[in-house]
Order: C-alpha cells, then structure tokens, then sequence
C-alpha cells in the first residue's frame, strides 16, 4: 500500500516537471521569435529623399531714381559800380627855420631844509603821577641818622620847567626818635633837590621806605 502511493507521487512531480519544461521551452521560442521579429522590423531598408532648397523669388529691379528737379538761379541784379573821386592832399608848405638866441641860463638855488618836528609832550597820565615816570635822574638819599625803627615817607614834588620848586613831605609811618625823623626828612630832601625830569610841569609824587642799617 505504501509502495503504491510513493509510485503515484513520483510520477506527479516528474509530471509537473514535464510541464514546466514544456511551458519553458514555450517561452523561450516565442521570446526568441519575437525579439528577432523586432530586430527584423526595427532594423529595415533607410530610405533617403531630397529635399530641393525653395529659393526666394528674385528681389525687384531697382528702378532708376527720377531725375532732379531743374532749378535755375536767377541771374543777380545788376548794380552800378559807384563813381569814386579822390582828391589829391595839397602839399604842405615849407618849412622855414628861424635861429633863434638860446635862452640865458637859470640860475638853481637849493630849497631850504625843512623845519624840525618838535615832538608833543606826552599826554599826562590820570592819577598821581610817578615821579619815576617823568624823572630820568634821581639820586638815592644819603641817611647817616641812627634809628631803630623802619619808617615810610611820600614826597609831593612840583616840577616847572623839569626842575624842583616846591617840596611838601607826608609822614605815613613816622619813627619814634624825632631827632632822627628829621634828620631823615632832611636827606630825603636834599635827594629830591637833584632830580632831573626833562621839561615836565606839574606835581610828581615819591614814595620812600626807610629802614634802619
């Protein structure tokens, strides 16, 4: 019983083999018929045609262009040559020359030399004026008095004519000992005698500072 059934399933599968080789072959024959088919029709005779160039008709002649248009100037008008008279310069008289005596010379004189400028005074400064200002010499006091201590003095001088005429002397800070304040005044005012002061006039003030040796 086991033997049978093995006989009938080997005679299947070698069946089934069968058609599928069959179905194979098929196949392959129609697939090989076909492609060579193709090969026939897709490489067929190349037919070549020529195609003759359509020429463009010819362009027109050209026509010759019209003739220019006859335009004539008229003559111009006539214009008489104007008359032109010249007239001819007289001749100029002649020259005559008379000598006549040369004049005498002239006597030259020199122009007389101008007049020096004479310089304004210089304008007066508002205030008091310096005595270092307008004074170009002015001598240092000689003071041989003893004292202890410093003292402070103010000259009022009045100038005319660059000199001194007048002497008023203020005490600011004055010294203890009187005999030697006077003393001191007393140098101090023979210093301001000798000054110098060009031509000024008017009232110059001086200030002094006396301190002991």
């Amino acid at each position: 019983m086991d033997f049978a059934q093995e006989n009938k399933a080997g005679s299947r599968t070698t069946a089934f083999i069968l058609v599928v080789g069959i179905h194979i072959l098929l196949i392959w024959a129609i697939v090989s018929g076909l492609a060579q088919k193709m090969v026939e029709k897709a490489v067929g005779p190349i037919e070549t045609k020529v195609i003759e160039e359509v020429k463009p008709p010819p362009p027109p002649e050209d026509l010759p262009p019209p003739p220019p248009p006859d335009l004539k100037t008229p003559p111009p008008p006539f214009v008489p040559v104007p008359e032109i008279q010249i007239q001819t310069a007289a001749p100029p008289p002649p020259i005559t020359t008379q000598s006549q005596a040369a004049p005498p010379p002239q006597e030259f004189r020199p122009a007389p030399p101008p007049a020096p400028v004479v310089a304004p005074p210089p304008p007066r400064p508002a205030g008091p004026v310096q005595a270092k200002v307008v004074c170009t010499k002015m001598p240092l006091p000689e003071i041989s008095a003893d004292f202890d201590s410093p003292g402070e003095f103010e000259a009022t001088i009045t100038l005319k004519g660059g000199r001194v005429s007048a002497i008023t002397m203020k005490v600011i800070k004055g010294i203890p000992d009187r005999r030697a304040q006077r003393a001191i005044i007393s140098s101090l005012d023979s210093a301001i005698r000798q000054y110098e002061c060009g031509s000024y006039d008017g009232e110059v003030v001086q200030p002094f500072l006396v301190k002991p040796e």
